[in-house]
């Protein structure tokens, strides 16, 4: 599942030093926030600022998708972080998370503002997907900040322990998603770019865990990417 460790420890500071991929609406940032004594923000506040500069306010519609066929479903709004991906920070990766619980619980725990952390979007074992975050947001999911701000978080309902928790539909349905975030942003299907929560630096997670069949899971992912399914239609697992 999702940690909260990252984002809430970053405390007060200057702003972080441009990154490979960063815009020149975020150098700007970095200028402006210099006028406004930005030594004492903290960096979430500063990540923040630019959107309150005249002309950059994206307009949103309330409960717009990413993924086709997915449910919105809000998360908490301490769970995440407001940003313009991949415009300031390039995806590059797809983190794979289990609950370790039902459905309804990732649901609850991501709308509760006190846990601190959630996915984009969560798998429930007969397939359907919830989208709880915008892909272009930064979900506080990965344990770590970089890797938050350059990935997509799913997370699927079950157990670690359990193989019989990951069924085909799920299988099948998460591939789908999977290929569909590759292609919008150009992202390798390959095991350096989709990883388990367990491959992040840092973290004490070991979710997928052992049943998560990669082998299986990158088949399908290349086979939706290769030959996209119709709207309402399914992947035949294998």
């Amino acid at each position: 599942m999702s940690e909260k460790k990252d984002e809430s420890a970053e405390g007060a500071g200057p702003p972080p030093e441009p990154r490979r991929g960063s815009t020149r609406r975020a150098l700007l940032i970095g200028g402006a926030a210099a006028g406004l004594g930005a030594a004492v923000l903290a960096r979430d506040q500063l990540g923040r600022l630019w959107w309150r500069l005249p002309g950059v306010v994206k307009k949103r519609e309330e409960g717009a998708v990413d993924a086709p066929g997915a449910q919105w479903t809000a998360a908490s709004g301490a769970n995440w972080r407001r940003a313009d991906r991949p415009s300031d920070y390039a995806i590059d990766r797809v983190v794979i998370h289990v609950v370790q619980g039902g459905y309804a619980t990732a649901l609850k725990v991501f709308k509760d503002p006190g846990h601190g952390a959630a996915t984009h979007y969560v798998i429930r074992k007969d397939g359907h997907v919830a989208q709880m975050i915008r892909e272009l947001d930064v979900a506080y999911h990965a344990g770590d900040r970089e890797m938050n701000e350059r990935s997509v978080g799913i997370e699927h309902e079950g157990f670690v322990d359990k193989k019989a928790s990951f069924t085909d539909a799920m299988y099948a349905s998460s591939a789908r998603l999977t290929a569909g975030i590759c292609e919008r942003y150009d992202i390798p299907v390959d095991r350096e770019h989709i990883i388990g929560h367990v491959e992040v630096d840092g973290t004490d997670h070991t979710d997928p865990g052992p049943h998560w069949d990669w082998d299986r899971y990158l088949r399908l992912v290349r086979r939706a990417r290769d030959r996209p399914a119709r709207s309402g239609a399914s992947a035949t697992p294998s």
